[in-house]
């Protein structure tokens, strides 16, 4: 990927895609997201210039999306309390912009998804404004796939917010931390006692917790106090409240129930009270070192190790795809540089 490539202006035909991007139009959003899922090498240029284009005009587009994480176990109910999640931010502003990217498991055997979560997300009448993708884990642990992450480089520029729900996970699949700048753990109601709500992992990333599927208020009660009582006994989160069962939110605790309706108002106004999204160069420092090491292995990481650093690593004139090159042209370098002496 010559630098002469990355920096040459971007072909009109791609200035107008973006422009109808932009625009919210479904067909060029999904061309410019399978762009940059679908790592090609020959295409590295044209990802870069795109970069560089929309950072050469910042007042064209929007800024970045604030990315929120919705994980738990299979059955919880994020892709319904998405949904709903989805309208009732939609109806509070008629200018907000969503995206949501839903990852399904792939099977062993064949290698296919079956991208069944919009099935479940019924948002009513055609909205513009929402934009879904689904997208396989093609075997990936973690709960969500470096494609994830690169779909999110382009529609960070297009979106208010990007919302990620991973694939039903167990107890130590944290990836989603690395990619979004909030997470919240979806959980039903009575999913375990006070030891299963102690362990680690899985348990120490949320930044809130969702007990979904409140529609009886007896079992809502037993699992807020169950959980709010395991994780002040394991010292997980800082708890501020007292335990009221009327304040859970609180302590960033909600309970919701998409068929009854139930906590939605009050999760979405949390969510919209949110600070700017901060973590986006954690997320790229992540994946670089990702990809180094799926090249490399650990002996990549270590000699990339020295260029790990702010100054290095999250040089914000420079794309993604071209401190991608820096780094695997370090590596070869240093092997190349090893065998003359």
């Amino acid at each position: 990927m010559p630098e002469s490539d990355t920096n040459a202006p971007l072909d009109p035909q791609w200035v107008e895609r973006l422009a109808q991007a932009r625009a919210l139009k479904k067909w060029p959003l999904g061309k410019l997201v399978s762009l940059f899922e679908n790592r090609l090498p020959e295409n590295a240029a044209l990802r870069s210039q795109i970069q560089h284009h929309i950072a050469r005009h910042p007042g064209d587009y929007a800024k970045p999306a604030a990315i929120l994480g919705f994980t738990g176990t299979p059955g919880a109910g994020k892709s319904s309390l998405l949904a709903e999640l989805c309208r009732y931010l939609l109806a509070q502003d008629d200018q907000l912009k969503i995206a949501v990217l839903a990852i399904d498991p792939s099977s062993q055997a064949s290698g296919g998804s079956i991208l069944g979560d919009r099935t479940r997300m019924h948002y009513g009448r055609r909205e513009p404004r929402l934009f879904f993708r689904s997208q396989a884990s093609n075997l990936e642990l973690g709960g969500v796939t470096e494609a994830t992450f690169h779909a999110c480089r382009i529609l960070r520029h297009l979106f208010d917010y990007i919302f990620i729900e991973t694939v039903g996970i167990g107890q130590n699949e944290i990836d989603i931390q690395n990619m979004t700048d909030y997470t919240f753990l979806v959980m039903q109601p009575l999913g375990g006692d006070q030891i299963q709500f102690m362990k680690c992992g899985i348990m120490e990333i949320p930044d809130a917790f969702i007990v979904n599927k409140c529609d009886e208020e007896k079992l809502a009660r037993s699992s807020y106090h169950m959980l709010r009582s395991s994780l002040k006994q394991a010292r997980l989160v800082a708890l501020r409240a007292e335990d009221d069962f009327q304040q859970a939110a609180r302590d960033n605790i909600f309970l919701t129930s998409a068929t009854r309706h139930k906590g939605i108002d009050i999760l979405g106004q949390h969510i919209l009270s949110l600070q700017p999204p901060q973590r986006w160069q954690h997320a790229e420092r992540f994946y670089l070192k990702k990809t180094i090491q799926r090249r490399y292995g650990e002996f990549g990481l270590h000699l990339i190790a020295p260029m790990d650093t702010p100054e290095l690593m999250q040089q914000p004139q420079l794309s993604y795809e071209e401190k991608e090159l820096r780094l695997r042209q370090a590596v070869v370098e240093h092997v190349k540089g090893a065998q003359i002496t």
